[in-house]
């Protein structure tokens, strides 16, 4: 489907888009409600443009209406996952066999897209529990693909390593961050990670690229060490479907069979081709829990040229930001993503956080909490004239001890380092 030409591709999904509103009339309380309110004929929704006739869905909605949101009944419900809360309280989402067919489906295309082949080892380094889809998502790809899953966890990498020179994966997925921790680990116990199994890792949860895809400071410290190839994706619970890049790596590929994506600007009108604005999101195929129009909360800039892979659909290029988490200091707006490659750049700090707060006059407040084995006051200011320097901002920066910070950074209930907190 991917290969296929643009009008293919557009009249296939309005075609899966037609099929999805019926299912949703006769089985989504939710939606249900959603038409009879704003007198929605779902018969004059023919084209993917018509969507703009309907309200978009935040996921507000979902944790306001959760049970409304289902469209089978418990019994036929097979396994339970929750977003992270990112940006609240997580919301239940349950899938049906189909479902869990769907995201195996899913996976199994974003891996070949990424290059992973029938017979290939890849280590998981992701949780599988907690219900957390995505880690229960890798496994079921992989084993659809046809490749061997060696599901170690996350954390410990000295039993990382030896799993690695024991089986001879040849690609990890992973939280950037912990390749890092993987590499430190490596160098201080004399293992020789250069020479190992690994050709490359699929990143998770956090971005490994700048907007014109070349490598961010996250990427270029990994890299800088160890000579492997490192591929973005991007997806959430919500979705139930990944955007991979492929071998170019030029910005994560929309699977057309599994979701319709448009981008929007605060008026909720589809941004001109080359800006940002947020994702939103219609799922194709998703029997237990499917979204229509459901804005994703993150701002992205879709890419249309053609990709040299062959594929010809829309790409993703890398978040830049969450639309609640923006910030505006001092006249300047900001997004946690560009504080990150700021505090990446710093080999000495060993962990941070970056806590947003209203101040006494209701002005956003921007506190950086960071752990640094160097001499406190200089380390501060060089910091701080960094921050200066690449975002024209001057920040409050203090200076935690890494057993207490690392305490709150790595909590054992988290998915993911929290490495923002926004108390606003």
């Amino acid at each position: 489907m991917e290969k296929s030409d643009i009008q293919e591709i557009k009249k296939f999904q309005e075609q899966k888009l037609q099929e999805l509103l019926i299912y949703l009339e006769n089985n989504s309380p939710f939606y249900q409600k959603v038409f009879k309110e704003n007198n929605i004929n779902i018969a004059d929704i023919q084209t993917v443009e018509d969507l703009q006739k309907i309200p978009t869905t935040t996921k507000n909605d979902i944790q306001q209406n959760n049970d409304d949101f289902f469209c089978i009944t418990r019994d036929k419900i097979v396994d339970y996952s929750t977003t992270s809360g990112t940006l609240g309280d997580p919301v239940t989402f349950g899938l049906s066999d189909n479902d869990l067919e769907r995201l195996a489906y899913n996976e199994a295309i974003s891996f070949v897209c990424a290059g992973i082949q029938k017979g290939d080892v890849v280590q998981m380094i992701t949780t599988i529990d907690k219900r957390f889809m995505a880690g229960l998502a890798y496994f079921l790809g992989l084993r659809k693909m046809g490749a061997s899953v060696v599901r170690m966890g996350p954390g410990i990498p000295e039993l990382q390593w030896d799993s690695i020179f024991r089986y001879k994966p040849k690609y990890l997925i992973t939280v950037p961050s912990f390749l890092l921790k993987m590499i430190d680990y490596a160098e201080k116990h004399g293992v020789d990670y250069k020479n190992s199994s690994i050709y490359g890792a699929i990143c998770i949860g956090e971005s490994i690229k700048n907007q014109d895809f070349t490598d961010n400071i996250l990427s270029q410290k990994i890299k800088e060490k160890w000579d492997i190839k490192l591929f973005s994706t991007y997806a959430s619970t919500e979705m139930s479907t990944a955007f991979t890049e492929c071998e170019h790596q030029i910005g994560g590929h929309q699977h057309p069979e599994l979701i319709i994506t448009e981008i929007l600007d605060d008026d909720g009108n589809v941004v001109q081709e080359g800006e940002s604005g947020e994702l939103t999101i219609t799922t194709l195929g998703v029997e237990a829990l499917p979204l229509l129009r459901f804005k994703t909360g993150d701002i992205v800039k879709a890419h249309y040229e053609p990709c040299q892979c062959g594929r010809n659909t829309m790409r993703l290029g890398p978040v830049v930001g969450r639309k609640q988490q923006m910030i505006k200091y001092k006249g300047t707006t900001l997004y946690p993503p560009a504080m990150n490659d700021i505090l990446n750049d710093f080999n000495n700090i060993l962990c941070y956080q970056i806590v947003i707060q209203s101040n006494e006059i209701g002005l956003d407040e921007i506190i950086i909490k960071l752990s640094t084995e160097q001499e406190h006051e200089t380390f501060v200011n060089e910091v701080r004239d960094h921050f200066r320097a690449k975002l024209r901002v001057s920040p409050k920066i203090e200076i935690i001890d890494f057993d207490v910070l690392s305490k709150t950074v790595f909590n054992p209930n988290s998915r993911k380092p929290i490495t923002f907190i926004d108390l606003r």
